[in-house]
């Protein structure tokens, strides 16, 4: 039950943001297709299933103790970074203002300007222009994913979920976004993520 719980974990604190964007073009009313939700969930998967496939196979040459331990710090090391980088980025971008470009695969440009996303401006994001988007969120999750894997967590159960929360999680966003036309922040989003991922790391190590 225990893989579960840390499974469950790592796959709703990698989906955060998903639910922001979510949320972001809803708020915009910028719909993002049944297939493009798809993609967006497949990438993400197969983002975890690499990455902690990468991390389990490296702690086949270490002892049980030390595979753990390195896990915990890479997971740990993984949510830390997350809150620093947030508040970084936060900074960065009050005091110096200026238009993103698509180009950049930084997932919170499409939390802050989702419309970017919407290369024909049609309102519509379809499976071509959804790809940096998918790419963008998956690269940000490779690290804990890696420290996951490390940590010995269930791949397959992770992937599982992680595919699955990613379909819902910019489902409901969208329909919370558009409904009540809130946004939830970048900043917001990283905080809760990296939060989660620091709960992860504590509850793998010492539980």
């Amino acid at each position: 039950m225990g893989y579960v719980v840390s499974s469950f974990l790592l796959s709703l604190s990698s989906n955060i943001d998903n639910f922001a964007v979510g949320i972001a073009y809803g708020a915009k009313k910028i719909k993002i297709g049944i297939f493009s939700n798809l993609t967006i969930a497949i990438f993400s998967a197969i983002g975890a299933f690499l990455s902690m496939s990468l991390g389990e196979k490296l702690g086949r040459f270490l002892s049980a103790e030390l595979t753990n331990l390195l896990g915990f710090i890479a997971i740990l090391s993984v949510g830390f970074w997350g809150l620093w980088d947030t508040f970084r980025l936060h900074k960065k971008e009050t005091l110096n203002q200026k238009n993103p470009s698509v180009n950049q695969l930084n997932y919170t440009i499409f939390i802050e300007k989702p419309e970017i996303a919407d290369l024909d401006n049609s309102h519509f994001i379809d499976v071509r222009e959804s790809l940096t988007l998918a790419l963008a969120l998956t690269i940000n999750n490779v690290a804990g994913g890696f420290g996951a894997g490390l940590s010995g967590l269930n791949i397959p159960v992770t992937t599982f979920l992680t595919f699955l929360f990613s379909l819902l999680a910019i489902e409901f966003g969208y329909f919370m976004g558009k409904k009540f036309t809130s946004r939830i922040s970048a900043k917001w989003s990283g905080i809760i993520s990296a939060s989660l991922i620091i709960c992860l790391a504590v509850y793998e190590y010492f539980i």
